[in-house]
């Protein structure tokens, strides 16, 4: 009877390893995508200094690829039946455990700080963007890139140019009020009014501000790191449980 019970916890703890090393591998490859940054978002928590969003995702990498190759030495301990691998296994599981329980934090609470509203993104836009230093060329291509890809213009609207003081005032406000980025498109990707994006007619100018869009995509990388790694967790919290009953009953 005893026997009986020892192999159906050890073809238990197998099948959970093998989802567990799947899962350890989804997560190493959400991780990688945050770290490569796809929107190029970057520059704006970093010059906030919270990118601990990214700094997250660095953690998950370890510890998705770590949960993959632990859980690959689970399946090889469990069916060894020795009590020392197990117990290394164990141990090894909780040391990553940890370090995923701190990305996955870390990841969340950063969150709320950089798209809880829209007056530090656009404090760092007014101050940094036509800037000449390395961290206004940074800002500068970073919005650029946002206004074109997301039709959108300046934070909450294209007035942020108009209504507060910038840098990009002081060098262009007597030419134009807001970048040309901020001016809809043709298909060669030339501005497709100038005068009348300078004007700011609303069938040349990209009407609605950029700051939906970056929390939504800011949104993305946390929701990546933190809740799909908490899912992971509470899995192999499971997982250990059982490990740690088929570890007793081993002689």
């Amino acid at each position: 009877m005893a026997n009986g019970c020892i192999i159906a916890l050890m073809v238990i703890v197998v099948v959970l390893n093998v989802f567990a090393a799947a899962a350890g591998l989804a997560l190493f490859a959400l991780a990688i995508w945050v770290a490569v940054d796809p929107y190029k978002l970057y520059p704006i928590a970093a010059i906030s200094g919270k990118d601990d969003i990214f700094a997250a995702a660095w953690i998950a990498i370890f510890t998705g690829f770590a949960y993959f190759c632990t859980a690959i030495f689970g399946i090889y301990a469990t069916l060894k039946k020795k009590r020392s691998l197990i117990l290394t296994y164990l141990i090894l599981m909780f040391i990553i455990f940890i370090f995923e329980c701190a990305s996955c934090i870390t990841a969340v609470t950063n969150r709320d700080y950089l798209v809880g509203n829209s007056n530090l993104v656009k404090s760092q836009m007014l101050m940094y963007y036509a800037d000449k230093s390395d961290r206004g060329m940074q800002i500068t291509n970073t919005w650029n890139k946002v206004m074109l890809d997301a039709q959108c213009c300046g934070t909450d609207s294209p007035l942020d140019w108009v209504e507060y003081n910038s840098t990009f005032m002081q060098m262009y406000g007597t030419s134009y009020p807001w970048p040309l980025s901020c001016c809809q498109r043709q298909s060669s990707f030339d501005p497709a009014d100038p005068t009348g994006c300078k004007l700011g007619q609303n069938s040349a100018i990209f009407s609605k501000g950029c700051f939906t869009y970056i929390q939504s995509m800011l949104n993305r990388y946390t929701w990546s790191v933190s809740w799909y790694g908490f899912s992971v967790q509470m899995f192999v919290f499971f997982l250990l449980l059982i490990a740690i009953v088929y570890f007793i009953f081993l002689e």
